[in-house]
């Protein structure tokens, strides 16, 4: 595996606690993490009022229970996901397939991208069920700093999980570069489109070369029979 394919090392390393926390995705991620908690904890806690008159408890956002569960589930499930990737990103050095990687920081982007949509629903929805809110529901505004906080904690994690889903887009990117030769490169030999070099000779090996053939061509001398020590005898 090439080293330092989609911002990690090679596979094997030790897990550093503290390059980990200051890397710029771990940081963001973290920061949607507590987001997170911030607008379901809200909604939780302080989402709910009832009237003395009234024995069943109402939502807060223009007693619209579809908008209290929508920032709750929304706010539950960002926070999982939150778990899950930072999870990822401790476990993502250790991966030794160029391939995994590629499709652990694809995944990231697409996941982000969908989180900050669900946000930027839910801040809207939030937002315009509070705006029609009827004083008369609550007199006393109780939970009134909580429905705008879960409001405002929306708003921030749209921008904070569109900005993670732009850090692993340039992660994929940096990624994708450093294992293109990876990925990418084929043996000349094996291309069909390139045609196979002719079989040279010996001789011809050596002429191409620039080395001259040698020739070791026997004495005549070792053929004459006058040189020869043995003798016929005439009977």
């Amino acid at each position: 595996m090439e080293g330092g394919a989609y911002g990690a090392g090679k596979a094997g390393g030790a897990f550093d606690p503290q390059s980990f926390v200051r890397q710029p995705h771990t940081i963001v991620r973290m920061v949607s993490w507590v987001f997170s908690i911030v607008v379901f904890g809200c909604i939780v806690n302080e989402g709910y009022i009832n009237r003395p008159n009234e024995d069943e408890e109402f939502c807060i956002f223009n007693r619209n229970h579809n908008a209290c569960n929508y920032g709750v589930t929304v706010g539950v499930l960002a926070f999982l996901t939150s778990l899950l990737y930072l999870a990822l990103d401790v476990y993502f050095p250790q991966i030794s397939s160029v391939k995994d990687r590629k499709k652990a920081v694809l995944s990231d982007v697409a996941v982000s991208a969908v989180w900050a949509f669900f946000w930027f629903v839910g801040f809207c929805f939030l937002a315009n069920q509070w705006q029609h809110s009827d004083p008369e529901d609550n007199p006393l505004k109780e939970g009134a700093d909580a429905a705008r906080a879960a409001i405002a904690f929306s708003f921030f994690s749209i921008f904070t999980w569109a900005g993670q889903g732009f850090l692993a887009f340039q992660r994929y990117r940096i990624g994708a570069d450093s294992a293109l030769f990876s990925q990418d490169y084929t043996d000349p030999s094996l291309d069909p489109g390139v045609p196979y070099a002719p079989y040279a000779t010996g001789t011809e090996a050596y002429q191409d070369s620039g080395v001259e053939d040698y020739q070791h061509s026997a004495p005549t001398e070792a053929f004459d029979p006058n040189t020869q020590g043995y003798q016929t005898q005439d009977y």
